[in-house]
């Protein structure tokens, strides 16, 4: 238990920093302070993280499926652009400096062109670097003063408002410089650290609205395609594997594989309808799916699962556990899936055309004194003849190769879902995706069909895989 609690302290602390990274970099550091729009900032720098909890915890809590819906998407979204806006902010890091260094040799070159060039400058739009260059503190008397910088904001007694970048001193009260030119001074020293400073605080303001707006950019565009590609619905692949007992007469034999659907508060009974006419339209002889059907009970997704009801194969359709029917009440879901007229494979397993077809409960299940049984699925069966296992969790190969299968179909992975969530899945499984061997058995492993918290895909598409068995003896 206190294992437990130290990952969740560890995970909130760096959660807050993370957000308190965000909120500088897009909030603070390209807003005036004070100013309506740094409030709004706050306040859903604030906010998101708060609902994103609240999407996470709120079905395991028990709370109102209508709760769970309004929480779902804000909530989960914001962890997809959270993850592209650090990692875009992080990159900008290394941009914002250069592109200061830049735009401060721009702004040395107009002064060295004097007055009337610089003035020439502006006027044929050379853009913002050039209009803070180009605002100097006029030589007249003490009472004339320069028009303010771009970033900074004139008060009614004609001070200098200015947002500073990269350090606390964006919220300090104005510096000397500017209480100068509040007050007129018309000393030299004065006027220099005003001419020095202005241009130096223009750029840092237009360099980070530039670089956040940037991020900002790439992370609403990035979760927006990966949304897209989560709501179109799989895309179907096709594999060819060949198996060594396989029997001439089975040779081309097609199974359907989709797992990881995830029904839930944000994937509905549509989602499931896509899925269906996708495999359909495929005539497969055999349908797999290969556990994570969904995320909440069967009062909540019974309805959402109904059009399963509707898959066409010429030797039926087949399911076993994931770990997430243990979260949900995995016997009532079983039940529910054969009344839609799916066949669920509980440690056990049926002899189709030529090859045998087993199945094991997930290990989630050993939680609940289930979990997978490779004797009573494989054990006694005929070795001379090709089998397949469905299994939702790639890591059971090791069992699955002891027992002589001749392939594995898996999911579970979702092929790390968000990049570079590819990196941790492959820490944590031997296959992420696709198909490899172990010893004289197959692994394959599908990207999954739908997406667990955010309704969103980068790197890792979603597919409905159509194995296509291939004898070698034909």
């Amino acid at each position: 238990m206190l294992v437990v609690l130290l990952v969740i302290a560890v995970v909130l602390a760096v959660l807050a920093g993370v957000h308190w990274y965000v909120w500088r970099r897009l909030v603070r550091d390209t807003t005036v302070p004070g100013s309506a729009v740094r409030r709004v900032g706050t306040v859903a720098v604030v906010l998101l993280p708060l609902l994103s909890v609240g999407a996470l915890v709120s079905g395991r809590a028990g709370a109102p499926f209508w709760l769970e819906q309004v929480l779902a998407w804000p909530g989960y979204l914001w962890l997809a652009v959270l993850l592209y806006l650090t990692l875009a902010l992080v990159v900008a890091e290394g941009v914002r400096p250069v592109l200061r260094r830049v735009l401060a040799r721009r702004d040395d070159t107009r002064s060295a062109l004097g007055p009337a060039a610089a003035a020439d400058a502006v006027a044929g739009g050379t853009g913002v670097t050039d209009m803070a260059a180009s605002a100097r503190p006029s030589t007249g008397g003490a009472g004339e003063r320069a028009p303010a910088a771009a970033g900074e904001s004139v008060d009614s007694s004609g001070g200098i408002a200015v947002a500073v970048d990269g350090g606390p001193d964006a919220d300090a009260p104005r510096s000397d410089a500017a209480a100068g030119v509040a007050a007129g001074a018309g000393s030299g020293g004065a006027a220099d650290v005003r001419e020095d400073a202005r241009p130096e605080l223009s750029r840092r303001l237009f360099v980070a609205r530039v670089a956040g707006g940037a991020a900002a950019a790439v992370a609403a565009g990035t979760v927006g395609y990966g949304t897209y590609g989560v709501l179109r619905g799989p895309r179907v692949k096709r594999v060819t594997v060949p198996l060594a007992k396989l029997p001439r007469g089975a040779h081309g034999y097609r199974i359907a594989v989709v797992s990881d659907i995830h029904l839930g508060p944000i994937l509905g009974r549509a989602h499931t309808q896509r899925i269906v006419d996708t495999i359909n339209a495929t005539q497969p002889d055999l349908v797999a799916v290969v556990g994570d059907l969904v995320d909440g009970s069967v009062a909540d997704l019974g309805r959402a699962a109904e059009p399963l009801a509707q898959l066409r194969a010429r030797h039926g359709s087949y399911f076993v556990t994931g770990n997430h029917e243990y979260f949900s009440g995995a016997d009532a879901w079983v039940d529910h899936v054969r009344e839609l007229g799916l066949t669920p494979l509980r440690n056990d397993r049926v002899e189709i055309a030529g090859f045998d077809l087993a199945g094991v409960d997930d290990v989630a299940g050993e939680s609940e004194g289930q979990g997978p049984d490779f004797d009573r699925a494989l054990g006694d069966r005929d070795r001379t003849r090709a089998s397949v296992l469905l299994a939702h969790q790639p890591i059971v190969i090791d069992d699955a190769v002891r027992h002589g299968v001749d392939l594995q179909l898996s999911g579970h992975t979702h092929g790390g879902q968000l990049w570079p969530g590819n990196f941790v899945a492959e820490l944590a499984n031997p296959t992420v995706a696709g198909l490899e061997r172990y010893g004289d058995t197959q692994l394959y492993v599908s990207r999954g069909a739908g997406a667990w918290g955010p309704p969103v895909r980068v790197g890792a598409p979603s597919d409905i895989t159509v194995v296509e068995l291939a004898s070698r003896q034909a």
